[in-house]
C-alpha cells in the first residue's frame, strides 16, 4: 500500500534506500507521487485499462481505447488524429513516467505495457477519481439554465414581472451564450491539459 509521508527511509548505511527494489524503484509510492501520478486523467485512464484487462497489453489497444474514452465513442468511430494524438502522448509522455515510477513495465520498442503490483495499490484512488469525473455536469448546466430563463419568461408572460419582450428575447440570447461559451472553454482546456506533457 502507499507509504506514509511521514515515513523516513531506512538505509543500509551506504545510502541505499532498503525501500527499494534492486533495480532502483520504490517498493512503496509516496503520497505525493500518487496525487502527482493521478493528477491527469490520461494516466488514470491508462490505469484503468490495465487494471480490466490483467496482464500484459499492446500500445495501440490502449491508446485506442483511451481514445475513445476521451471522444466519448467506440474504437470503431475514432479519427485517425484522435488515435494518433492520444497514441503519442501516451508514448512520449504518460507511459514513460508511469515506468519511472515502477508501475508499469513499459518496453517502448515492443510496444508493450504491463502492470506491476504498485499499479494495484492505485486502484482504490482510481475508483474514487473515475465517479467523480467521469461524470458531466454541463447538461445540468444547461437546463439550470434553460429553467430559469423559462421561469422568467412564465412570469413576464403572467403580468409578475414587467420586462418588454425584446429585453427578456435578449436576456435568454446572453445567457444561453454564455453557458455555451463557458462550456466551450472549459472542454478546450481540458483537451489542452491531457495533450500538453506533465
Amino acid at each position: 500500500m502507499v507509504s506514509s509521508a511521514s515515513q523516513t527511509d531506512v538505509t543500509d548505511g551506504q545510502g541505499v534506500s532498503l525501500d527499494a527494489e534492486p533495480d532502483g524503484v520504490p517498493a512503496q509510492l509516496e503520497p505525493d507521487d500518487v496525487y502527482h501520478i493521478l493528477q491527469t486523467r490520461r494516466r488514470r485512464d491508462v490505469l484503468r485499462y490495465l487494471h480490466r484487462t490483467e496482464g500484459r497489453v499492446r500500445l495501440r489497444a490502449l491508446a485506442e481505447q483511451v481514445a475513445a474514452w476521451e471522444a466519448g465513442t467506440t474504437v470503431d468511430d475514432l479519427t485517425s488524429s484522435q488515435r494518433q494524438r492520444v497514441y503519442i502522448s501516451l508514448y512520449q509522455t504518460h507511459l514513460p513516467k508511469l515506468d519511472t515510477h515502477g508501475i508499469i513495465d513499459y518496453d517502448k520498442d515492443r510496444g508493450t505495457i504491463e502492470p506491476t503490483p504498485l499499479a494495484a495499490d492505485l486502484v482504490p484512488y482510481l475508483t474514487g477519481l473515475e465517479s467523480s469525473t467521469d461524470r458531466d455536469p454541463w447538461p445540468r448546466r444547461y437546463a439550470a439554465a434553460i429553467g430559469s430563463c423559462g421561469l422568467v419568461l412564465a412570469a413576464i408572460s403572467v403580468g409578475l414581472v414587467s420586462i418588454p419582450w425584446a429585453l427578456a428575447a435578449a436576456g435568454v440570447t446572453v445567457v444561453i451564450a454564455a453557458v455555451t461559451t463557458v462550456h466551450a472553454y472549459a472542454v478546450r482546456e481540458n483537451s489542452e491539459s491531457n495533450s500538453r506533457p506533465q
